[in-house]
């Protein structure tokens, strides 16, 4: 097993396939840069029975040539197998090699796997033959699938409806990190950045471990920033132009869906989408939309007291807020720009809407750090229905306890102060949200801020919850 930071429950799920009396099949997937392929390397050290990994943009022929190149490699008989021009034969032959290999589980690791699914090739169907005839009948087979494009993932083995449907024994969604696997990350770098540094490296590209892996720890963050952000050839610069291309077919519907919640900080409904985007309403927006919800750049919930058809999509992906708010339009090569922005309306109001999304990705966190992690809740943004007094509030978790905790949200460099006049906005939200939701739930007004709250009788009176980043982190 080699340097794997975070990953636990991976980890653990995997040395259990390794000690399980049966063959499993296994479905890795997760967005482009997320660390699927280095985790399953890692953990299995690169020692497989055999692996393969698909080549992108070349037809069938090409493919199945990498295939018989990869057969020689492992093969360890004195009798080269000869080349197959088609996946059946190849899966054949992959079963004889497997057959042949010593004692003990064998790990098979399929990598891109959509890229082998070329035209007309039946590359499906004889990876359906070969599961189902052959390997689904051993106990000593670990067939581990792997590829970033979602849709393919999606549709092709997740959802099959055919051969393979209900075939996949374990499915492996590889998530971003969370801030404590961050932190940990980092620490293995040896950095010396405190949470606060952590945090908003988080806010602008995520938990996606080669976005992280650029940051230089001996640098500053609005360093690093400025290098990888906005520099001409910063690397992180230019990903949008991949993201989701490498994701989804006819990758522009999801384009045009991310840019439209990218100005809706609380969230569209599907009607407010179609009408931000132009899109036709139908099959494809419908896809489209659960492709992005589950690759994890977007969330689907129902506000309190709504129904379905009134539910809310959210941007959840970091790297595409910041992109959308600073970089797609950005014209600087200032070497200081994000430092020299730190003051400025623009960066207090991407700051303070970032570090929302932030808590709403660590619900479990913050949880944990209210005492009810084992609470069945369910948490979202609200907003009232009287557009005149444009009263929202940050997070609600809507408790099964009988208990609905408002939380106000506040990124700050420092203490937060509950003056007079936040005092009145606050007490306003609470008695709007009692009124229009007539919930018979106790409500506690709750507070999440970086470095807590400044101590006065506002703040011991009225708030009955006040956590700080570090909740984010445990």
């Amino acid at each position: 097993m080699g340097n794997i930071a975070g990953r636990k429950n991976e980890q653990e799920l995997l040395a259990k396939l390794l000690a399980d009396n049966a063959s499993s099949f296994v479905v890795v997937h997760g967005r482009r840069r997320v660390g699927k392929t280095y985790l399953i390397k890692e953990y299995f050290d690169n020692t497989f029975a055999f692996s393969l990994t698909g080549i992108a943009n070349v037809n069938t022929a090409q493919q199945l040539a990498n295939f018989n190149l990869v057969m020689q490699k492992y093969n360890a008989t004195n009798e080269p197998f000869a080349p197959a021009k088609d996946w059946f034969t190849a899966f054949n032959q992959l079963s004889i090699l497997l057959e042949n290999a010593v004692e003990g589980k064998k790990v098979v690791f399929l990598d891109e796997l959509p890229w082998l699914d070329t035209s007309k090739s039946f590359f499906i169907s004889a990876l359906e033959h070969f599961w189902n005839s052959w390997a689904s009948a051993r106990k000593d087979i670990v067939l581990i699938t792997c590829g970033s494009a979602a849709s393919w993932m999606i549709n092709k083995l997740i959802n099959n409806k055919g051969g393979l449907h209900n075939r996949v024994t374990h499915r492996i969604k590889i998530q971003p990190f969370t801030l404590a696997e961050t932190e940990e990350y980092f620490l293995s770098k040896n950095s010396k950045w405190e949470r606060f540094q952590l945090s908003e490296i988080y806010m602008t590209c995520g938990g996606i471990p080669f976005y992280l892996n650029v940051f230089d720890t001996s640098k500053s963050i609005a360093q690093n920033v400025n290098k990888i952000f906005f520099e001409k050839n910063g690397l992180l610069r230019n990903e949008f132009v991949n993201l989701y291309k490498s994701l989804f077919k006819n990758s522009n519907h999801h384009e045009l869906i991310v840019e439209a919640l990218s100005k809706g900080y609380k969230g569209l409904t599907r009607n407010e989408i179609l009408k931000a985007t132009g899109l036709s309403d139908g099959g494809t927006i419908t896809n489209a939309l659960n492709e992005l919800e589950e690759s994890g750049f977007i969330r689907k919930y129902t506000p309190f007291n709504k129904s379905k058809k009134d539910s809310l999509y959210q941007l959840m992906d970091f790297y595409t807020m910041f992109y959308y708010q600073f970089i797609k339009n950005a014209r600087t090569t200032d070497e200081n720009y994000w430092l020299n922005i730190q003051d400025s309306p623009k960066y207090r109001s991407w700051s303070g809407f970032a570090f929302e999304r932030l808590c709403l990705a660590h619900i479990q966190e913050i949880k944990k750090a209210l005492g009810i992690a084992g609470v069945q809740t369910e948490a979202y943004s609200w907003r009232s229905k009287n557009a005149e007094n444009g009263t929202q509030i940050d997070l609600v978790l809507d408790r099964r306890d009988q208990i609905i905790n408002l939380f106000e949200i506040k990124f700050s460099m420092n203490e937060f102060l509950i003056d007079k006049q936040y005092e009145q906005n606050l007490r306003n939200k609470l008695a709007v949200f009692k009124s229009e939701t007539k919930t018979r739930k106790a409500v506690f007004l709750s507070m999440l801020t970086t470095y807590g709250l400044k101590e006065n009788n506002v703040a011991k009176e009225l708030i009955q919850n006040s956590l700080t980043m570090d909740s984010l982190f445990e």
